[in-house]
């Protein structure tokens, strides 16, 4: 039984329902979906990861790597659209206090601001949650912004739809499971990966690039976290294209293996949009075949 992000109607919970029909269970935080997987409650929990808007989500790039480890074996990606939905008989000036999740409000704000200029907005933990709490007749928030599903899902009046402010917006989520055997190459792969500044110098992180530069590797994101033990002291969260058995790909964690004082592995999986990396002339597994049955000869 798989869990995931909720509660029902969120955006997480339709990026779930990609992957499987069967029944999963709801949790209230990322950490919390995170946690069940490592205490094995579930077999897997789906989370989100990245939005095309508003970038990484902090608490799951914390949570992946706060614990025992764990391994990423599918990523999901969907188109988010936002409505705003209210009880019935609310009308669009009625409007007065807007509830939502952070990343809803930041993506929807030139349209709150235009449309409803003397609401209120306050964060929520869930579109979904937003939804339910919305629905309560003695609630006093008087709207929120949510998916279609959320609205409909708590019997809510949708007065607008398509209000968020970069039409095309994705968000990424991911299945994470316990760690194991690291799935087949399927040519369209994804390796995820955080890595540890040995010490705050000038041209640390360079050194941390270079290992998949010289490789021919590309990144897909990188992004920095604190580790939360003294200032300035950061990790990087990568996305590789290719797959840990790619040898470009490997060596290039070998060359982190040595430079890094900790590098966590997390998963080699296939790319939703089923993207192929564009290899370089000599960055392929069998032009590294070649150099070293050549280095053998000599």
């Amino acid at each position: 039984m798989l869990g995931y992000f909720g509660p029902a109607g969120t955006f997480t919970h339709q990026a779930l329902r990609t992957i499987t029909d069967e029944e999963a269970v709801a949790f209230s935080s990322v950490r919390e979906a995170i946690e069940a997987v490592r205490r094995g409650e579930v077999s897997g929990a789906v989370v989100p990861i990245e939005n095309s808007v508003e970038g990484g989500v902090t608490a799951t790039l914390d949570e992946l790597i706060a614990g025992e480890p764990l391994a990423i074996r599918s990523e999901i990606v969907i188109p988010v659209e936002f409505g705003l939905y209210v009880r019935e008989g609310t009308k669009l000036d009625d409007v007065r206090q807007v509830l939502t999740h952070g990343h809803a409000a930041a993506q929807c704000r030139e349209w709150l601001a235009s449309m409803v200029p003397q609401a209120q907005v306050t964060e929520a933990g869930s579109t979904a949650g937003a939804a339910a709490e919305v629905a309560r007749p003695e609630s006093r928030y008087d709207a929120a912004v949510c998916a279609r599903v959320a609205g409909e899902t708590y019997g809510l009046t949708e007065i607008a739809y398509a209000i968020e402010d970069n039409p095309g917006a994705v968000t990424r989520f991911v299945e994470v499971c316990k760690a194991g055997p690291v799935a087949d190459r399927t040519g369209a792969d994804k390796t995820t990966i955080v890595a540890f500044m040995r010490e705050d110098h000038s041209g640390a992180l360079l050194e941390i690039l270079e290992q998949f530069a010289v490789r021919g590797v590309n990144l897909t994101r990188i992004e920095s976290r604190p580790t939360k033990t003294t200032l300035g002291s950061y990790n990087f969260s990568i996305d590789i294209e290719g797959h840990l058995h790619d040898k470009r790909v490997g060596e290039a964690l070998e060359g982190l293996h040595r430079i890094c004082p900790r590098v966590h592995f997390l998963g080699s999986y296939p790319r939703a949009d089923n993207g192929r990396p564009n290899i370089g002339e000599g960055f392929t597994d069998e032009a590294y075949d070649e150099a070293a049955a050549w280095v053998d000869s000599l």
